[in-house]
């Protein structure tokens, strides 16, 4: 669900659905609702986007606290700004907020100030990007992944560099030919293994190495770098794998 979310709307995104292909999907786990179809919750009956919207608040509280728990690397929010944040939905005064956390109720009031602040440069952000995309066409970097660990400029990997990693490492046959040592080919190779794994399953640690022999005869490597990287995941006694989504 990846590529959804980060393709979703800001106002998809406050609602958690978006649809794709005639189907409403939830931009948290998946679920999907046929448009044009009336679905059953609980006692009552919603067309497909109202449905959708209910399963978001009855699974998964709301966008609100999904969107706030994620990494700081997507939100560039510090947990000390979350939790303001936090207190400000729930509609806590400037001076409740400053007894809860420490300091001033003009300090809390700077806060908001900043955040509206924050909130006007986005703006501005994402209309100069929207411009931008309209005069040069879609982004020609590739999508990264959103498990991944330590997004640095590893990860600004134009199409043509995949494509060229791609035919430089693979075999016609589809095996790999060897590991890459550069870190951007070794994301490139990791990235495209991935596809070999069903998001949503979970595999043991024996299927996970049946996967990556058929490509390249050393899965140890390709298996720990999939941990390292965060394409994948595990429980800690390591009995199940699963794609990090």
């Amino acid at each position: 669900m990846s590529e959804l979310f980060w393709e979703a709307s800001v106002e998809e995104l406050m609602h958690g659905v978006k649809l794709a292909d005639g189907t409403y999907c939830c931009l948290i786990c998946g679920e999907r609702f046929e448009e044009g179809e009336v679905f059953k919750v609980g006692e009552r009956f919603f067309e497909a986007y109202r449905a959708a919207e209910v399963h978001v608040q009855a699974e998964h509280e709301s966008m609100f606290v999904y969107l706030m728990n994620m990494d700081k690397k997507y939100t560039g929010l510090s947990d000390h700004q979350k939790e303001l944040l936090s207190y400000f939905k729930q509609g806590v005064s400037d001076k409740e907020a400053a007894k809860q956390i420490g300091g001033s109720p003009s300090t809390i009031r700077n806060h908001r100030f900043k955040f509206k602040e924050k909130e006007k440069q986005a703006r501005v952000f994402l209309a100069l990007m929207q411009l931008l995309k309209e005069e040069t066409g879609p982004e020609s970097l590739v999508q990264i992944h959103r498990g991944a660990t330590m997004v640095d400029e590893r990860y600004a990997i134009t199409s043509e560099e995949q494509e060229k990693v791609l035919k430089t490492y693979f075999k016609a046959d589809g095996t790999l030919s060897q590991f890459p040592s550069k870190e951007k080919k070794k994301i490139v190779v990791l990235q495209f293994l991935l596809k070999r794994f069903d998001v949503g399953q979970q595999y043991t640690e024996r299927e996970v190495n049946e996967v990556i022999k058929q490509v390249y005869a050393d899965f140890v490597t390709i298996r720990r770098y999939f941990i390292e990287y965060g394409f994948m995941d595990r429980n800690q006694d390591g009995s199940a794998y699963w794609v990090k989504s």
